[in-house]
């Protein structure tokens, strides 16, 4: 009887410390659970049974009480369920209900349940599309082997023979194709027609001696754009007088890398009289290195009669010699180019120039050809001036030479 009092008496003072020690940590927002150790088993009396017994019943009792109280346990699943419920006690403003909890993780799984059906809807759709591509790049290509490499047929449908009837088919058809390939770059890159000038006139029609090849842009017009009126060509000063005039000496041809719908137009405005005898485009030039170029092989005509004017020397590199590169005209209006060129060409059909390159060869090694060709002639202007004084003075008698003046002076 004595020891089962004083069983119950220990217990009761432990869960006082217990209650005590509760309170005095509850105040720093920490909860420390007793180990084991602090909770002395009354078993100092093992000669008595009952008491040790009894005292370890109650000590189990003791263990699920404070388990209880503070949430720990031996069990995980009780562990689980009572943490979020402390934290809902301590932080009430964090507190997540079960249902709502529930809620957002099923919400969150179906997102990442839609994000994974969007990759993979993604990448079927990528397959896909590439499998097309790959059939349609395949599909092309047959078509195109079979269209331009079978055989060439006549107007009633039968088979014209070639070079490559006696190959077996899929070269045939290979063959025919790279012919068909080369046959159309040959046509980008090289000028539509052998000759692309008629054959010369022959008495009795007037042929003029020299041909003049000139570009249109930046040398005749020049092109201008706004947003108002768009794309407009501005005529060079003195471009009527310039046609004119050398229509009696030189047979005029426009030789452009432009194409024949913008320079037909254009020319037809500039020349109402038809003083351009030819007109040459872009399917006239030789594709070299990215740039037009004018050959004045196919031009048929003397190249030691021929002058090129033109300001891009891309453009007629392959005929340096017969090329006189004058400044780009920009638009202004008070340009006089064309009326230097004019005296230029003018003089050498007087002079009648046996072979026009070795002129133009001179007037090629300055940065202006025309500046150089003004002051040429104001010295030869300087000097026939000169000349003819002489020439006068000389024409005079000796006394008119040497009569004496008012002045002192003699004439």
């Amino acid at each position: 009887m004595i020891s089962r009092n004083r069983c119950s008496f220990g217990i009761l003072q432990q869960i006082c410390q217990f209650q005590r020690y509760k309170l005095s940590t509850t105040n720093h927002g920490q909860f420390y659970r007793l180990s084991q150790s602090s909770v002395r088993p009354w078993i100092e009396y093992p000669w008595d049974r009952s008491y040790c017994s009894s005292t370890k019943l109650q000590q189990r009792r003791q263990n699920r009480f404070y388990s209880a109280v503070s949430g720990k346990g031996t069990n995980d699943q009780q562990q689980t369920v009572a943490t979020p419920q402390l934290l809902s006690k301590l932080f009430p403003q964090t507190a997540i209900e079960g249902p709502e909890q529930e809620a957002q993780q099923e919400k969150q799984r179906k997102e990442e349940e839609e994000e994974k059906k969007e990759k993979e809807s993604s990448w079927k759709r990528m397959k896909f599309g590439f499998v097309f591509f790959g059939f349609s790049v395949s599909a092309f290509c047959v078509y195109i082997v079979w269209v331009f490499g079978a055989p060439d047929r006549d107007a009633e449908g039968n088979i014209i023979e070639d070079e490559f009837m006696g190959l077996p088919m899929f070269q045939q058809y290979f063959r025919r194709l790279w012919k068909s390939m080369t046959y159309y770059q040959k046509m980008i890159q090289e000028p539509s027609r052998e000759k692309l000038l008629p054959d010369p006139l022959k008495y009795p029609y007037a042929q003029p001696p020299y041909t003049l090849v000139l570009e249109m842009k930046d040398v005749l017009v020049h092109p201008d754009w706004t947003y108002q009126t768009g794309w407009r060509f501005k005529k060079r000063p003195g471009v009527d007088k310039f046609l004119e005039t050398l229509a009696a000496n030189y047979e005029i041809v426009v030789f452009t890398a432009d194409q024949g719908m913008t320079v037909f137009p254009i020319l037809d405005a500039l020349d109402p009289r038809g003083y351009i005898m030819y007109r040459l485009v872009r399917d006239a030039t030789h594709f070299v290195d990215g740039h037009h170029v004018k050959n004045l092989d196919n031009l048929n005509r003397d190249l030691s009669k021929v002058i090129v004017v033109d300001w891009d020397p891309n453009s007629t590199k392959l005929h340096p010699e017969n090329t006189l590169n004058i400044p780009r005209w920009t638009g202004n209006d008070d340009d006089s180019g064309l009326f230097d060129l004019m005296a230029m060409l003018v003089t050498i059909a007087t002079t009648e120039v046996e072979d026009v390159r070795e002129v133009m060869t001179y007037y090629k090694s300055f940065e202006n050809p025309l500046a150089k060709f003004r002051e040429n002639q104001r010295l030869l202007a300087e000097q026939m001036a000169e000349k003819e004084h002489e020439e006068k003075q000389r024409s005079l008698p000796a006394v008119q030479r040497w009569r004496p003046s008012f002045l002192g002076g003699s004439r």
